[in-house]
């Protein structure tokens, strides 16, 4: 299969339409994360729903964003970025960094306990559950995004405790 391609569509007659595709993957509980990227000129971020482990040995992470968006065309430029994960406290976090047009991350977190990541520079959430430094590896465009590939180069140290934030039928919700 031509991972460029794209399945389903809104066409008539089309066996897996986008709309019910995606209210049938909202259904699944997925976690949120904060990514960052630092480009020497600003720092940039988004909230994902698409991020996980790949390999514990070593230890490589993916994450997915619209590849015609601007952190995709950053983490590809930069080549590094930082991922904190969220918690149950943060659904206003997360409001933030996935909404149209957001400012720079750094307005994002203002007045938020933060810090950067020693090997990305990257913004890093001092109240995230986990987070975690990445070096891009190898990324493929798979549909309408990009799935980046990262080798984990450190565990910044971070604070949170309490809830996971995941992301179910298009609310934000904590889960323990």
């Amino acid at each position: 299969m031509d991972v460029h391609a794209r399945a389903g569509g809104d066409g008539v007659g089309d066996p897996v339409a986008t709309g019910p595709y995606l209210d049938a993957m909202g259904l699944l509980p997925v976690g949120v994360a904060v990514v960052t990227v630092a480009d020497g000129r600003d720092d940039i971020g988004a909230t994902v729903s698409s991020f996980g482990s790949v390999s514990a040995d070593p230890p490589v992470v993916s994450v997915s964003v619209d590849s015609d968006g601007y952190v995709a065309e950053v983490i590809e430029e930069v080549g590094a970025f930082a991922v904190s994960v969220l918690g149950g406290g943060q659904t206003a976090l997360a409001g933030r960094f996935s909404a149209e047009g957001r400012p720079s991350a750094r307005r994002l977190v203002s007045g938020l306990d933060h810090h950067r990541g020693e090997h990305t520079r990257a913004i890093v959430l001092d109240d995230a559950l986990a987070a975690f430094e990445c070096r891009v590896l190898h990324h493929v465009e798979v549909g309408d995004h990009t799935v980046f590939f990262a080798a984990v180069t450190a565990l910044p140290a971070v604070r949170g405790t309490g809830p996971a934030l995941v992301r179910r039928a298009g609310r934000y919700r904590p889960v323990d």
